[in-house]
């Protein structure tokens, strides 16, 4: 499968998933940003929920008000379209910049000392390199706000911790594998914590409810412990973590 094709597949009575890559890269997800957005005003109200993810949209639609056939053919011309103009999207295509504080320290990152040691590194350079990228949005899910993001520096890859902690504070940054992440409320959690973000990853009450979509980017800034706490950083719960 190539960037550029999709495969349909049903998934449910009223819903579809379309793959658009059998790889996860950015070409790809600013693909999918795009034609989720076109889906959504392709099929107006007969459209009950569009969920991008890495390499494919779950397309779930009214089955009082159209069909599989009827959407999967909204679906390839969209598909179509976008793969024509692919190279001729204006800049912004691949979606916003979102940065995001980060108070990163041994106090506000349990694991930070222990990766930086099995990377062969000091935790400077942890901090620098976690910085140093723009990550994409790849998809949203295990919580409501909890966006995965990718890819990592190798240099700074990690394997999910060997036993769960019950419980991670909001606001918890992390890396697992190639990924890393912001835990939007406190839940348990395998990644590897590295520091804290004040920025609320999921409010119903605002508007937007999120910061990021699926699509956009996100850089990390490092911010004192007094900036952090400014913010409306909270540091209460980090004795649940040792």
């Amino acid at each position: 499968m190539t960037n550029q094709s999709i495969v349909i597949s049903v998934a449910g009575e009223n819903s579809l998933i379309v793959y658009f890559s059998d790889k996860v890269d950015a070409e790809v997800a600013a693909r999918i940003k795009t034609c989720s957005s076109a889906i959504g005003l392709a099929l107006g109200r007969h459209l009950v929920d569009l969920i991008p993810s890495y390499a494919s949209i779950l397309v779930i639609y009214d089955s009082l008000l159209t069909d599989h056939f009827a959407v999967s053919k909204v679906i390839r011309t969209v598909a179509a379209a976008s793969s024509s103009q692919s190279n001729t999207l204006p800049a912004n295509h691949d979606g916003k910049l979102i940065t995001l504080p980060v108070y990163y320290s041994l106090e506000s990152g349990p694991d930070l000392s222990a990766l930086a040691e099995n990377a062969g590194l000091s935790i400077d350079q942890v901090i620098e390199l976690h910085q140093a990228i723009e990550y994409r949005v790849y998809a949203i899910g295990f919580a409501p706000g909890f966006a995965y993001l990718g890819e990592v520096d190798q240099r700074i890859a990690a394997p999910r911790l060997a036993t769960p902690r019950l419980k991670v504070p909001r606001g918890a940054v992390a890396i697992a594998d190639r990924q890393t992440a912001v835990y939007p409320a406190q839940s348990p959690g395998g990644w590897n914590l590295i520091g804290l973000c004040p920025t609320p990853m999921f409010d119903a009450k605002a508007d937007p409810i999120m910061p990021v979509s699926t699509g956009d980017r996100v850089a990390f800034k490092a911010i004192s412990k007094q900036a952090f706490i400014d913010l409306g950083g909270k540091l209460d719960a980090l004795g649940d973590l040792r």
